[in-house]
């Protein structure tokens, strides 16, 4: 198994009847098992081929995740093509433009709800010779080609010149490239990482190393499946194992689509699922609400039952040893009355989670500990195909991201490409046949980030004696104090955000200042529920207490003091009436703040929280703000 099409293929014959992708499209999942798959593939691969896709050449993808999606990719692999896979979540207009000119695509894919961004700017792409939309709409654009046609022009191409497919794809090697996925672009214009067919299946294999997962899985991928985590490892390790995979029910809008989710999970009950930060809240929350529901008994139960629980997991390494194992016979008991249940509002079989996209808030993992349904968080970046390391039911370690994937090694370096001793931080290097091969159209990118025969993936991080790796955050987030100190903001910011249902997001401040200051976006409905429970007498400056209050909690004194150095907390706080969002691109599209872009906006904001006045909270700037989101 050396290309992706070695992967299909393999699997193919080795798992022909077993299910490989779940889709609903009407009032059911339907499944369609791996020869089936391989037969979509074949036929539009095919297609493709009597339109004129020689190998080399660029076909961008733009859809939500379906079969189709897994359809379209492989049809183009098959080709000796490579796919340029793009996010939903970008905007029409410049963004998707840059892509499709800067990987020079040829062809473009698109679903019926994103096939508009690809017409809008058609025109201005000289390399772009043929549209096809994966579902039939009106149009009289004749441009368009749709994806059913191609399917049955390439079952007539078969017929005749099978012989001539076959040969094309048995002559994709190892090397040939498989995708250009573009980076976010936060700095500066998107970087497109090439990732070879080797990258993937050696991946694939890295990966496995960690988790294993038994041919009856299911796994439901909420995740964009152009992102490469959900890419790696639901869409090609679930092959490997012939296990399936299932989409999300597709709405005519993203709210639509979202409000999908749960019914979907109780449909197909997975047995273990890709997580992101984001995702893992909000479940967390849910089932925090249900518990709520039932009243202050459960309330109680619950709260008892989670403290023995955290009691018994330690921090995962040490779950059950020592004298912690005289509590297995009560957290077995309550596993039985009370988290069994709790299982269920994720559908009744979820074994794991596997975290990944952004540091984990360990208060995160021991949740999903204690209730039986474990969060994994791993390490990787699109650079390395992306996995790197992982925590697994086997190597577990709470608030690490795990031990290294067999067959890649890592370095612990300083500014000069010197290894450090074991557990003092310094710069991530990885090397193995999962690093990219560089970045597409730009050699200077990849001479910095490739050197000496390693990938310097900028993020800071250490080893611990067991092996487990611990990832501190971007080098390139890093604040610096005035005393030159570095410290990551990262953790701070997701923590703040966590922890108090009053606080939806925040960016933490410092460019060699005496103290650091912080921007907050509160929960809108969290404050006007709160001010209506405070009585027509409350006015801006209660509730702005009532966050400085949450804040204090990680002051001395303070129930989460020990988080976080003192001197790293915010002196003072910037109130905001607006979110950072895709809309207003303060956010990425994979759902990161663009602190660049932030900084800039709210230059102004940034200067006055430096002055004396701007260090009581119910400033005047601030009471504004909260005047307006209460409005």
């Amino acid at each position: 198994m050396r290309t992706l099409i070695n992967l299909m293929e393999e699997s193919a014959g080795n798992f022909p009847d077993n299910i490989y992708m779940w889709e609903k499209t009407g009032e059911k999942y339907v499944g369609t098992s791996y020869q089936d798959t391989r037969r979509r593939v074949h036929a539009f691969s095919a297609g493709l081929m009597q339109l004129g896709l020689k190998p080399g050449e660029r076909v961008t993808l733009l859809s939500e995740g379906r079969n189709d999606w897994v359809i379209s990719e492989l049809g183009v692999l098959y080709n000796g093509a490579i796919n340029v896979p793009i996010s939903v979540n970008l905007k029409a207009g410049d963004e998707i433009s840059f892509r499709l000119k800067h990987s020079g695509s040829r062809f473009a894919i698109a679903s019926r709800n994103h096939i508009q961004k690809i017409i809008d700017v058609a025109g201005d792409i000289p390399s772009l010779e043929h549209i096809i939309c994966l579902d039939r709409i009106e149009t009289e654009d004749k441009r368009i080609l749709f994806a059913e046609d191609l399917l049955q022009a390439g079952k007539t191409f078969l017929a005749s010149h099978g012989e001539e497919f076959r040969k094309r794809f048995q002559s994709v090697s190892e090397d040939d490239y498989a995708n250009i996925c573009y980076t976010s672009g936060t700095t500066a214009d998107p970087k497109g990482i090439i990732l070879s067919h080797r990258n993937y299946t050696a991946n694939v294999e890295q990966s496995i190393s960690l988790h294993s997962i038994p041919e009856h899985f299911k796994t439901y991928v909420i995740i964009p499946w152009d992102h490469s985590f959900g890419h790696t490892c639901a869409l090609y390790s679930i092959m490997k194992y012939g296990a399936s995979v299932a989409s999300v029910e597709i709405g005519k809008t993203p709210l639509e689509t979202l409000k999908n989710v749960p019914k979907n999970i109780q449909e197909i009950k997975p047995d273990f699922m890709l997580s992101v930060p984001a995702l893992a809240k909000n479940f967390k929350k849910n089932i925090e609400k249900g518990i709520q529901e039932k009243g202050p008994f459960v309330q109680g139960l619950f709260k008892h039952a989670m403290k023995l629980a955290y009691a018994y997991n330690g921090n995962g390494w040490n779950r059950g040893k020592g004298l912690r194992l005289l509590l297995y016979p009560l957290v077995k008991l309550y596993d039985l009355i009370l988290f069994k249940k709790v299982r269920q509002g994720l559908g009744g079989n979820l074994k794991f989670f596997v975290g990944g996209g952004a540091l984990l808030d360990i208060e995160l993992q021991r949740f999903f500990f204690a209730v039986g349904m474990p969060m994994y968080q791993g390490y990787g970046l699109s650079e390395a195909s992306p996995v790197i390391s992982s925590n697994s039911s086997k190597y577990a370690k709470m608030g690490s991201s795990g031990v290294i994937a067999k067959g890649i090694k890592i370095r612990i370096c300083d500014d000069d490409d010197r290894e450090l001793p074991q557990g003092i931080k310094g710069e991530i290097l990885v090397q193995g046949e999962n690093v990219m091969k560089g970045y597409w159209k730009n050699e200077t990118a990849t001479a910095e980030t490739l050197r000496n025969g390693w990938l310097h993936t900028g993020d800071l991080g250490y080893l611990d004696k067991d092996g487990f790796l611990y990832v501190l955050g971007r080098s390139k987030s890093l604040l610096i104090a005035d005393d030159g100190e570095k410290f990551s903001p990262e953790g701070i910011e997701e923590a703040f955000a966590e922890n108090s249902p009053f606080i939806d997001q925040c960016m933490m401040y410092n460019n060699q200042m005496p103290y650091s200051v912080c921007l907050i976006v509160p929960n809108k409905e969290a404050l006007k529920k709160l001010s209506k429970s405070l009585g027509e007498d409350s006015g801006p400056a209660e509730l702005l207490e009532k966050i400085l209050s949450e804040l204090n909690r990680y002051r001395t004194r303070g129930d989460l003091e020990e988080m976080f150095p003192q001197r790293w907390l915010p002196a003072a706080i910037g109130i905001l009436d607006e979110g950072f969002s895709l809309d207003n691109e303060l956010m990425n599209s994979t759902m990161k703040i663009v602190r660049p872009k932030i900084t800039e906006k709210y230059a102004s904001f940034l200067e006055y929280l430096y002055t004396p006045e701007a260090k009581d909270i119910s400033n005047e700037k601030n009471i504004a703000a909260i005047r307006k989101l209460l409005s």
